[in-house]
Formats: structure tokens, sequence, C-alpha cells
């Protein structure tokens, strides 16, 4: 195979930022999947340069160049900034490729702006990008293996692009890991569900561990994992072998039905400082919080008990919650929130609105079959920014107006000052503070109010909003441009809009002819 020049660019962020949550945390939540792509490149005998864009760089500077192919990973919300991306690096000879999420989920858009779509990728996948190298426009090709990979390269093999991308974070140094693929719950609306649960190599993870242990006096690492510890007496004890009780610090994200006391116990003597466990929703879900058939106010007394159980053994918790799901309705949903995080006080509540991902998730059929998906840009399908599945149960002022209400208690100076008395070390109540004070806790209760505000008093606004029309409101078109800046000018035409019913048409006409096997030579 011809030796290539390649670009790997990871879109940790999809516009400039200078907020001080950023600076600390965002090199923290680089994508494996890029250091992955690069190494196996450089495996290969191709030169490499990885770019990982976290807000604070000048992303012109920073982009490749003289490159045969750039690789781009990106979620939906950098979705616009990777199609600025691709068509100016387009114009100076390039071949492009979208991975990661919003390749996954929205591959019927991205070909129309990327040389290749990539779906589940491995080895040969690349490899097979890197023999052909070849433009493919107006459509590109839409590739991808039959299944996630089987093996990953390791921290070890990944070392020199985690260092890279670590040498930003001016405090916290995460490094991050992978023990499993997939999930083995089937929440509908989840981009896991429907990818069987597989765990990596053990003897690799081992190894792993024991090398950073070379390059850190107490390295902290994450766990990339969808559910961590669904094996859980086979990766504490791959943990407690790699080195003695607290010589490592980990981060991870897991379900309350795997969080027992006597698991918490074990946990605590192997260094795990933070924990993600999902909530998810109070009327559904029971599985995952081990909760069984309690919802509503019972469920919430079960679930705040558990939590500060929890915080006897983990020092940080983050829960989190979908709001807008088919099973809410009225007041209650909110209003138990509001209990739990009066309850939990030192639990750092997430809350997610209710999103659909092209074919990122089963339940996604069901809302366009309904007709109940919006065609908001791609920008702001963050979970947060935007909802674009229209609620079940309430009209848009009910639901915007109880959001304000819960993210104005969770954020109260009430409720900031419960939660920093209720944490456990100086290190948490500072990301508790910092992450509640600012523009990711109170900040979002100003923003829902701007949205309500609109859909109460302008008619474009709300149209767009009750599906009357699919012409996007002034007012996000305009934060768009303003958060991508010069970029925005090489969004290709047609690029801020996309077909919200995408997957059901491709569903409805069959599997298209898009899942590609290596050639034969490359094999």
């Amino acid at each position: 195979m011809q030796k290539r020049k390649v670009g790997v660019i990871d879109l940790v962020t999809k516009a400039p930022t200078r907020s001080m949550w950023a600076r600390i945390m965002f090199p923290n939540f680089a994508s494996i999947m890029p250091q992955v792509v690069s190494s196996w490149c450089e495996q290969d005998g191709h030169d490499v340069n990885l770019v990982v864009y976290t807000g604070f760089e000048d992303l012109a500077d920073e982009l490749p160049t003289g490159t045969d192919v750039i690789f781009i990973t990106a979620f939906s919300h950098a979705a616009q900034l990777a199609y600025a991306l691709s068509a100016l690096l387009r114009s100076k000879g390039a071949v492009t490729v979208l991975g990661g999420p919003h390749a996954r989920a929205y591959p019927e858009d991205a070909v129309k702006y990327f040389d290749y779509v990539l779906g589940f990728t491995d080895q040969e996948i690349i490899r097979s990008v890197l023999s052909d190298c070849s433009q493919h426009r107006p459509i590109g090709q839409h590739l991808a293996a039959a299944q996630q990979p089987q093996s990953l390269p390791g921290v070890r093999e990944r070392w020199k692009f985690i260092k890279q991308t670590l040498d930003k974070a001016p405090l916290v140094k995460a490094v991050p890991m992978l023990g499993s693929l997939g999930c083995p719950y089937t929440c509908s609306f989840c981009v896991d569900s429907a990818v069987p649960y597989q765990p990596l190599e053990f003897d690799v993870l081992r190894d792993d561990l024991r090398f950073l242990r070379t390059k850190f006096k107490r390295p902290v690492i994450s766990w990339h994992d969808p559910n961590f510890g669904v094996r859980f007496d086979d990766y504490l004890g791959l943990i407690e072998e790699a080195g003695p009780p607290g010589s490592m610090a980990f981060v991870a994200e897991s379900s309350l039905s795997l969080l027992p006391e006597e698991r918490l116990k074990r946990l605590r003597r192997a260094g795990f400082k933070a924990m993600l466990p999902g909530v998810e929703s109070w009327f559904d879900l029971g599985d995952k919080s081990k909760t069984g058939s309690q919802v509503g106010m019972n469920k919430v007394r079960q679930v705040a008990d558990h939590m500060n159980l929890i915080m006897r053994y983990i020092p940080y918790v983050q829960t989190n919650f979908v709001l807008g799901l088919d099973a809410d309705e009225g007041p209650e949903p909110f209003e138990c929130t509001k209990a739990f995080v009066d309850s939990a006080p030192a639990a750092y509540p997430a809350y997610c609105q209710l999103s659909a991902f092209g074919q990122a998730a089963p339940l996604n059929l069901e809302h366009q079959r309904a007709g109940r998906i919006l065609p908001f840009p791609f920008h702001f399908l963050n979970t947060q920014s935007a909802m674009n599945v229209r609620p079940k149960n309430y009209n848009w002022v009910q639901f915007y107006r109880h959001m304000i209400d819960l993210t104005r208690h969770t954020f109260s100076p009430r409720a900031l000052a419960n939660r920093v008395r209720a944490s456990g070390t100086l290190t948490v109540a500072g990301l508790n503070f910092l992450r509640g004070a600012t523009a990711q806790g109170r900040g979002r209760a100003a923003y829902y109010s701007e949205l309500c505000d609109r859909l109460e008093t302008d008619r474009q606004f709300r149209a767009f909003f009750e599906q009357e029309t699919n012409e996007v409101p002034r007012f996000f078109l305009d934060r768009m441009k303003n958060e991508l800046g010069d970029l925005y000018e090489w969004l290709p035409r047609g690029a801020i809009h996309h077909d919200p019913n995408a997957y059901l048409a491709s569903h409805q006409a069959g599997p298209p002819p898009i899942a590609v096997t290596p050639q034969p030579a490359l094999a």
C-alpha cells in the first residue's frame, strides 16, 4: 500500500470557548477512536498528525497541511463544524473521512459532504480507505464493518497520542480507557442499546494499568464504557492485580443495579473517585436503577437512599436524567426530580432532554413514524440546547416552564450551598460549584427562559416547534453563525438542513448497499 500523509481531527467541542469548566475538563473528554485510528495508521507505516480541538485552539492554524486524507470524528452537535472543515480541506486537495457518533447516526446526510463515511470501524476498514484514497463526489462512500472490532490498541500503543492530548489539561489529567463495547441493557432511547455487549481483552487492560503507573505517580483513569462493571469481579480483579489499593484513581459510568454496598466497598479500596449512574426516569426503566416496579416518589426515596449510600464510598457522583420521555406526564416527573435534589444534595444532577439522533437508537423509528422529529440543525443536538422530539404529553411552553422551574431549583443559591456543604472533599465542592454556578448549570435556566418567551411571543418561532414549517428560526441560525465564526462561510449549500425522517425512509426502502468489506488483498 502507498504510504499516506494522514490527518486525524477529534472535535471535542463544536465552537470556540473560554469557560473555566471547558479549560479544565475538555482535554479529558477526548475520544478514544481518533487515537485508535491514528495508531492503526502508524502501524501500517503512514505519517499521522492528530489534532484534538477543545475550543481553545485556533483551529485554522491547527489543521494538518499537505495531507492525503483527513479523518474527522464528531458528535452530532459538531456536525456543522465538521462539514465546514471538510469543505475547507477538500478545497486544499485532501480526501475527507467522517467517523464517530454522527457518522453512525446520520450517514445519509454525511455522505453529501465527505468522501467516506464510516459506521462500525475496524482496522481493515481503515486500510480500505487508505488503499483507495480517492475523491467520491458528490456522494461519498458509506463503509461499515459487520460489528465492533474484537480488539483495540491499548494505552501503551496509543500513549503518544494520549500524552499529546493530556498536555493540554492544566489540572485534571484523565487517561481514557475502554473495558467493553456495547451495553447489556435495552433502553430504547440509548445509542448503545442495539450494540451487543463485548468485553475487551483483560490481559491488555491489566498491562495498560501497569504501564500508566510508570507514567504517573497516581494515574487517573476514565473508563469510557457505556456501563462499567457488568462483569464486576473480572474488572475489579484485574485492577487489583495491576497495583496496590489506592495507587490509581478511577472514573466510570455505571447503573445503580450494579452498585450494592459490598461492591461500593471494593470500588473505594480500588480507588474509584467518581461514578456516573443513570436514573433516567421516575416512571420507567426500573431495571437499571434496581427499583423494579417502584415509580414516582417511592422510587425517588429509594434512589436517593442509594445515592447517599454511594457517596459514603465514592466522593463524586453525577446522576443522569432524561426529561420528556413518553412515560412522563404533568408536573410530577419534575417535582420528583426536585425532591431527589433535596434528598441527595451532594449528587450532581445532569439533565438531558429526550433527543433522537437519526439511526442511533431503535426508538427513533417510532418517533419518525409518528411525525414527531423536528429538523433542528445538528449544531443544537447535544440533548440540552434543543429537544428535537415533540413531547407526547406536554405542549412546548408547558415543557419548558417545567424545565425552567427545575433548573432554577437545582442551581439556586440554596441548592448550590447544600451541594457544596454535602461534598466530601474540597475538590468535589469546587467542581460542584463551578458546574452549577456557570453556564453548565444556572446559565441553562436563562437559555430555557428565552426559548419559552419566544414560543409565547414569536409566531414564526412557535410555528417551527409546532411543525407547521421547516424554516429554522433566525434565533438558532444567528447563534450557529456566531459560534462557528469564519468557518460558517465554508458550510456547503444545504448543510444547515437535513431530513429528520431519513432513517425511516431508508428503513422502508430496505437495507441500502452500504456495508463494505475490505478487498481480499487487504484482508
